[in-house]
């Protein structure tokens, strides 16, 4: 099991030929540095595919997930990074919008 304890999610598309060395060098550029048990998450233009760098502390992982149908629900421009929890990772991986999940969710307008 890989220990994953932050996620990050990066709003800008990255061409999903990109191998290990090449995430790896965009998490450089994005984040300052590829942490120990950190997990960069981006996505293509169409946002169709999904890439998932995970540093466990002693080297990487890359693993890829690509939607037959629909899009994964990312956010437009504006943040550079948003942090993610377990609960909005699970519903990206799948489709469904991670950002009304959590502090997301939370009605305080009537």
């Amino acid at each position: 099991m890989i220990r994953v304890d932050q996620i990050w999610l990066a709003v800008e598309p990255m061409d999903m030929r990109a191998g290990p060395d090449t995430a790896l060098a965009r998490v450089v550029k994005d984040f300052g540095a590829a942490h120990p048990h950190h997990a960069y998450v981006f996505a293509n233009k169409r946002a169709n595919r999904m890439k998932i760098l995970v540093h466990d502390g002693l080297g990487v992982w890359l693993a890829a997930r690509r939607l037959n149908q629909g899009r994964f629900v990312w956010p437009r421009a504006g943040q550079i990074r948003i942090e993610l929890t377990d609960e909005q990772l699970k519903a990206l991986v799948i489709g469904l919008p991670w950002h009304r999940i959590g502090d997301g969710g939370i009605i305080d307008v009537i």
